[in-house]
């Protein structure tokens, strides 16, 4: 989780310097991003057995799975395209593990409980802190994120429960193969732009092998150890996206970010950890 938070920090920043200074569709972006991901990927595929890969009793379940990261995805490059600064975005999409709460609540139907629900409302109180509706520079582009936010929300408990049953390298494989002909028809649809140069041909190049690695990276995380344990290393992407900011676009956030994202970090840790331990006493009471 840690080395996939160093490279989409490294790939938001790229995404950006493409966007801003290139002026580049998102939508091209993240077709030609994720078109050499699978290219980088398809080595590794062949050298495994592609028959072992692809093989899997969920694909209705992945490519759902699939049209919520595409969704994700457009609506996060979207935003960095704006451009939004990246320390704003990233604060913004922590609040996934709050999306999560809210929809286990609301349109699941699972009991979640007063205190998970004042934790969830502390950690949106946090977010409304950080966009600052109220305030003259407030535009609806910093909305992007949290939009953003719930498809990935999503997003990951299919990953979680996914991995159950399917290696990483599956769930990596079936993200880039249904990936492409979605991102291939919103790019067309919508003015696709060629890169101008071989330097920006080189920016997607390294955009595409950190996707693939990143995406990968999550998947095995989350296959290896419990969402509980993993959830709290992803707040590590926050100082290190604040730093590529800085360091690329000179990009210094404001004090009321990093109180709005301390509340959103709380609230996470809360939840996670109250959630595992409604998991270990589940446990006992079986056992």
């Amino acid at each position: 989780m840690l080395s996939a938070g160093l490279a989409f920090a490294t790939i938001n920043s790229l995404t950006q310097i493409l966007g801003i200074r290139m002026q580049m569709n998102s939508t091209t972006v993240a077709f030609i991003q994720y078109g050499i991901a699978l290219l980088f990927f398809l080595p590794w595929v062949f050298r495994t057995g592609i028959r072992q890969t692809l093989k899997s009793r969920h694909i209705p379940f992945h490519i759902i799975r699939v049209i919520l990261a595409v969704i994700g995805i457009q609506l996060w490059i979207w935003a960095l395209n704006y451009p939004i600064p990246i320390w704003q975005g990233i604060a913004l999409l922590m609040t996934s593990p709050l999306m999560a709460t809210l929809g286990a609540g609301l349109v699941l139907k699972e009991t979640v409980g007063t205190a998970r629900w004042l934790a969830t409302i502390a950690g949106f109180g946090g977010a409304m802190m950080i966009l600052e509706p109220w305030s003259d520079g407030f535009s609806w582009a910093t909305l992007l994120p949290l939009g953003a936010a719930f498809f990935w929300a999503s997003y990951s408990l299919m990953v979680k429960r996914l991995s159950q049953d399917d290696s990483s390298s599956t769930m990596v494989m079936y993200l880039l193969l249904f990936m492409t002909p979605f991102n291939a028809f919103l790019a067309i649809s919508n003015e696709f732009t060629a890169p101008i140069n071989s330097l920006a041909w080189g920016y997607l190049i390294a955009i595409g092998l950190l996707t693939a690695f990143a995406q990968w990276a999550i998947a095995r995380a989350y296959a290896v150890a419990d969402a509980s344990f993993v959830q709290p290393w992803d707040h590590f992407k926050l100082p290190v996206n604040v730093l590529a900011g800085y360091w690329v676009f000179g990009w210094v956030p404001p004090g009321n970010l990093w109180l709005g994202a301390a509340i959103i970090i709380g609230a996470v840790a809360f939840i996670t950890h109250w959630e595992n331990q409604s998991s270990s006493r589940q446990t006992k009471v079986s056992t």
